[in-house]
Parts: C-alpha cells; structure tokens; sequence
C-alpha cells in the first residue's frame, strides 16, 4: 500500500492507535477473522519494508510497541539490492531516522544498474519480524520524496504463507530468511505472510490471499503448526480449501505447496516420526487432484539438519541460503 509519498511493502493496512499508526501485514477485516495467536503474528512487520525514493535528505519517525520479546526494533537499510552499513534502533518513544542516497550510489554506470531488480536510488527500510523485534508505529516523515515506480521494483512478486520457519524466526535478519533468499535468486519481490507456530490454514488467510491480485508467484508451506493440534483428517479439510480457493482464484498464477521440513520428529529416536509423514502425504494427495498446482517435498529443499539451529526445528542462517537456492531453482523449473 502507499500513503504519505511512501511504499509501505508488506503491510495490508496502516492502522490508527492511540500514537501513530501500526503496520499490520494484513487488512483488520481479515486479521479479526484468524485464530487468536495469528491475529497477533500479524502484526509484526516480518518482511515489511517502508520504501522511497529521496530528493535529498528524508526522516521518518518511528517507534515500537513492545511486546513479551522485545521492547526494541533494528531497522536495516537497503538501497535497492545493496545493504547498507547503517542501522538504526527503535524503541517505545518515537525515533526520527534521517536518510539520503549514499554519495557513491550517485555515480554508477548505467550498465551496472541495468540487471537489478531494485533501482539503488529506491531506500528500503527493512522492519525486523517476531524474533528480532517488536511491534512498530508509524509517525510520518519529512523531506521530498516519491514512492518508488514499478521500473523501479522487480515486475513480479513472490507470495509466501507457512510457519515460523516462513516468517524466519532463527534468521538473524530479514534479508536472510528463505523467502527473502528465494526471491532475490528469482528477481522478485517477497510477501512474506508466515504466522508463526499459528499456520492454521485459517479460512480467513486462504480468502485473504486467494482474491489479493499482487503476486505472480506463491507458496504454502502446509504445516508443521497443524502437527500436534489437527487430525490428519482435519488438516486435509483445511489444507484442500485453502489451497483450491487460491488456485481457482489465479489459474495463471505459479503456485507450489511445500509438505514439512525436516524436524526433530524426523531425527530424535524418542519421538513418532510417522506423525509429520502421515501430514505429507495429505498434502501429497490433496495437491495430486489439483491441475495447477505443483508440490515441492520439504525435504529436498533442507535436505538434511545440519543447518538448524539446536531446536531441531527452526533453520539457521546456512539452511535459510541454502532453501533460498534449493526452492529459486525448483520455482525456476515450473514458472
């Protein structure tokens, strides 16, 4: 969405508190309509980014709304695909940013700007998700500005639901996240809507994302959440309308769903490891009997655990590359 001479990407609504304006990854009408924990996770900012293009120097005033992990946000600066060496902090009392295109950007040449897939004149402020930070607050900005054009931002977008591991919990920022790698490696621009540990394939997000008209590309990782909380039975109902609701709705668009990832069921003697497989094969059927629609196996894109982190569970930076490679290429293969 765009309001204030600003992109504000990711978010679904600009929602006015009692100070400023929370950024919220869906519209109110939708997130009021989630389970309960997922009306939460929408509201932090994991893939969000507030994006211009300066005419000089701009400021933007921001603060967080603490919450039981954080009570501090880090805000990462992109300009187009190249980070810069500059971060900011944010906390619970409002913080001005003030920001200008880095004098050596100024003087590329043409050739070297001409196959990115962001124009660096575009700056990207990246908002920290769940783990890395708190809920944030919009309070305005200063300076000549424009949001950026469409010539300016990749042609194409990468939609993503699924998980904690979507969302990018262990990912140390959010450039790192698989969904963030996947699309850099494929040239588009990542909607990240991971819920974490509430992927529930809520009626509410399958609507959601089956009647938005922005993305190109989209993949639901269905669900390890689901595991200990849904029948097998159950999860096949919710599963089958989420993904026939989008897949009707765009049948031009590439969809691919994703069975689990390796986890510490898989690997730990001590636990049932035929509860997540007899999840994959639900979704190994359910995608069977859907023309468009492809299915990726979990495992092949995190082959094995050496890149999780110590939960078993949640991959590390190394993994988050190496899904980012392993998924771009299957992408690749069925766009």
């Amino acid at each position: 969405m765009r309001c204030d001479e600003i992109e504000f990407h990711n978010v679904g609504e600009c929602r006015a508190v009692e100070e400023g304006a929370r950024l919220q990854r869906v519209p109110e009408r939708v997130r009021s309509a989630l389970n309960e924990g997922a009306q939460t996770r929408m509201v932090h900012p994991a893939g969000v980014e507030l994006r211009f293009v300066p005419d000089d120097s701009v400021s933007v005033t921001l603060s967080t709304s603490p919450t039981d992990r954080a009570t501090e946000s880090l805000i990462r600066v992109f300009w187009g695909p190249i980070q810069s060496t500059e971060t900011f902090v944010i906390g619970p009392e409002p913080t001005t940013i003030e920001l200008a295109v880095p004098e050596q950007l100024t003087d590329l040449r043409p050739e070297e700007q001409e196959p990115l897939a962001y124009d660096p004149r575009v700056c990207r402020l990246m908002l920290p998700g769940e783990h890395r930070g708190a809920h944030v607050r919009y309070h305005g900005a200063e300076g000549d500005r424009r949001p950026p054009t469409a010539e300016e931002l990749p042609d194409q977008r990468y939609l993503a639901y699924g998980t904690s591991i979507t969302e990018g919990e262990a990912a140390v920022a959010e450039h790192l996240t698989y969904v963030n790698q996947t699309a850099r490696r494929l040239g588009v621009d990542p909607i990240n809507l991971g819920s974490c540990g509430t992927a529930y394939c809520d009626r509410a997000m399958a609507d959601h994302i089956a009647t938005r008209d922005d993305w190109d590309i989209a993949t639901l990782a269905l669900s390890v959440n689901m595991v200990d909380r849904f029948s097998v039975a159950e999860f096949r109902e919710r599963a089958t309308y989420m993904i026939d609701s989008i897949a009707a709705a765009n049948p031009d668009a590439t969809i691919a769903c994703i069975t689990i990832y390796p986890n510490a069921r898989d690997v730990q003697r001590s636990v049932d490891g035929e509860r997540c497989e007899q999840f994959r094969d639900a979704l190994r059927d359910t995608v069977s009997q859907i023309d468009n629609v492809s299915l990726f196996e979990g495992p092949e894109i995190l082959p094995d655990i050496g890149g999780l982190t110590t939960d078993l569970v949640h991959p590390g930076d190394n993994a988050m590359i190496r899904m980012g490679e392993n998924l771009a290429r299957k992408l690749e293969a069925v766009r």
